[in-house]
């Protein structure tokens, strides 16, 4: 149970250009009491540039990747960048970091994906080597090698020019397999799930976290919909769902499409792949289920969403990101009722 649930605001990647009032959310969650300002990328808008934007506009929110992607940029070069915002913000950087799939690691970047738990691993430790600055960074690994084993030969190690405000950054790591998720709790400070279900995740994650250590967080995406009408507002949540559970992710390498079976949505996900890789995408969000897309959301009026909170203290989730909100009043009533 989570005796002090805490909201981040989470503004995930911009579609085709950026939304229209961002700002003014990120300011009312500032001033109402947010923990934390998330951003994510994909394969469009990047998950550090706006933290840097919107951090200047702010005094209070924790700036959090959510998620960098592993494959687009080196642990040296994240280290870097992490030192840096850390400083222009006063020390509020929490660093999100997710390995992605296979289409866009090896179509968008170009690089390999085998072996992520293994290249997670190299990589959180290069970033903490070069902030905590105690020597040159070295590695040895296969995957990140420092100094680089090919090439001319000159490549030394080095350290940090810049002096890291935090010489521990907070580390949270995005993985939805159970070998990834207890791997964040063996190496991470977070983890952050892409989809947890407030009613069947505690009991489906259970082992993989069970090594997590005092205070270990847990930082849950969650679409909030404050409405009357349920239904519409659940529908919003099951096209979401469908696009992860049959776009996301190769036919036959779907990591969502697992994770909803562990959930105990085996069958349901299936059909909805199916329909969706069959082009229709409108029956393919119709077969979401009901219950999954509730137990995943915040969907209804005030009082609804009250009553539902209460299955979230109940859970190891220790923040809510909040997602989907358009109206700053509704950042500002979801504050209240926490």
């Amino acid at each position: 149970m989570t005796a002090d649930l805490k909201l981040g605001l989470n503004l995930g990647y911009w579609p085709a250009s950026p939304p229209p009032g961002q700002l003014e959310l990120v300011t009312t969650a500032d001033d109402c009491g947010y923990d934390s300002l998330w951003t994510a990328e994909a394969w469009g808008s990047d998950a550090v540039s706006p933290l840097a934007w919107y951090g200047a506009h702010t005094r209070r929110l924790r700036l959090a990747t959510g998620l960098i992607q592993l494959s687009a940029r080196t642990p040296a070069c994240v280290a870097m960048t992490a030192a840096t915002l850390d400083h222009l913000s006063g020390g509020r950087v929490v660093l999100g970091l997710g390995v992605s799939g296979p289409q866009v690691v090896e179509g968008w970047y170009g690089q390999p994906f085998p072996q992520p738990l293994a290249r997670t691993r190299e990589y959180v430790e290069i970033i903490r080597m070069a902030l905590a600055r105690q020597r040159p960074v070295t590695n040895d690994g296969p995957h990140y090698p420092l100094p680089y084993p090919g090439g001319t030969g000159l490549g030394k190690p080095l350290k940090l020019i810049v002096h890291p405000l935090r010489d521990r950054i907070p580390i949270y790591l995005g993985a939805e397999g159970p070998r990834n998720v207890a791997l964040a709790a063996e190496i991470a400070d977070g983890w952050v799930p892409i989809f947890y279900h407030a009613e069947r995740g505690p009991k489906a994650y259970a082992d993989a976290l069970a090594a997590a250590p005092p205070g270990f967080e847990i930082a849950c995406p969650v679409t909030v919909n404050i409405t009357d009408d349920v239904a519409a507002g659940l529908q919003v949540v099951k096209w979401t769902l469908a696009f992860y559970i049959g776009g996301m992710g190769a036919k036959s390498v779907n990591f969502h499409l697992n994770l909803m079976g562990r959930l105990g949505y085996a069958d349901d996900a299936a059909e909805v792949q199916r329909l969706f890789l069959a082009g229709d995408r409108a029956a393919a969000a119709a077969a979401v289920p009901d219950d999954l897309a509730d137990g995943i959301s915040l969907v209804g009026p005030l009082a609804r969403v009250r009553e539902r909170l209460a299955l979230w203290r109940d859970s190891p989730v220790t923040t809510l990101l909040v997602g989907g909100v358009r109206d700053p009043a509704h950042l500002r009533a979801l504050a209240d009722l926490l």
